[in-house]
C-alpha cells in the first residue's frame, strides 16, 4: 500500500471519529461534556486535515 493511500485511510478514520464526537456532543445535555467532546472533535479534524495533506503531497510526482 502506498504512503498516500495509508495517509488517506488514516485521514478518513480521523474524520469519522471526529464526526462521531460531534454527534455525541450534540446529544449530551452536560455543557462541560459537550465542550470537551467538541474540542476533541476539532483536534481530530485538524489531524485529519494534516494527514490528508501529507498523503496528497507524497502522491504527486516530483517536478
Amino acid at each position: 500500500m502506498s504512503v498516500a493511500r495509508e495517509s488517506g485511510d488514516r485521514a478518513q478514520e480521523l474524520r469519522e471519529k471526529a464526526r462521531h464526537m460531534t454527534e455525541a456532543a450534540e446529544r449530551t445535555t452536560d455543557p462541560e461534556q459537550r465542550r470537551r467532546l467538541q474540542e476533541k472533535a476539532q483536534k481530530l479534524q485538524e489531524q485529519s486535515d494534516q494527514q490528508g495533506n501529507v498523503g496528497s503531497k507524497k502522491a504527486r510526482p516530483p517536478k
